[in-house]
């Protein structure tokens, strides 16, 4: 049984009021979702403050859970939106460099990053994490997000459309440029 195979077993589970299928996914899922959140909120203790309210909207949400994306696809949207209200409440705007879920894409995929950890440059490799990682911070909120999501959580294009709520042509863009950001961050390092 595939992981979605299995998600909608339990999910299905849930729905007929077997509450332990649910600590199921959540195990599952937890630390994936504080990761997610950890990219929009700074502080570890209200990561995990934010991944529990998303964990609890989930569960009273899933009577309506009908199966059209993933479960995992679902639950990352509700974790962003939750991390983005926590934000807000915080009557604190969400940081420019927010991960846009778009172009979290471009890292793993075309970068040509792998290609760097040739014997000669695995000396420059922490430097090069360094500056990924900074240039991922220093990207705006959409690009970031959807960089995040592809690079570091490995969701499709379409997984990435679907959290962030919008079409498949504008992850890719975000993706593109986010690479494209952090490509002319690494160019010099590499050179």
């Amino acid at each position: 049984m595939g992981s979605s195979q299995l998600d909608s077993e339990l999910v299905k589970r849930v729905q007929q009021g077997d509450k332990s299928a649910f600590d199921i996914l959540v195990v599952k899922y937890q630390q994936k979702v504080v990761n997610l959140i950890s990219r929009f909120v700074s502080d570890q203790s209200e990561c995990y403050d934010v991944a529990q309210e998303t964990f609890i909207k989930a569960y009273k949400a899933l009577g309506n859970f009908r199966g059209d994306s993933q479960f995992y696809t679902w639950l990352y949207r509700i974790a962003a939106n939750t991390a983005k209200n926590h934000l807000a409440s915080r009557s604190r705007k969400s940081p420019s460099y927010a991960v846009d879920v778009d172009d979290a894409e471009h890292f793993s995929g075309e970068s040509g990053l792998k290609d760097y950890t040739n014997p000669e440059n695995l000396l420059l490799t922490d430097e090069i994490k360094d500056t990924v990682y900074r240039a991922i911070e220093s990207l705006p909120d959409d690009l970031k997000s959807a960089i995040t999501l592809r690079e570091i959580e490995g969701l499709s294009y379409e997984e990435i459309a679907d959290v962030m709520d919008c079409p498949i042509g504008t992850v890719r863009s975000r993706i593109f440029r986010a690479r494209d950001a952090i490509d002319k961050e690494l160019r010099p390092l590499l050179e």
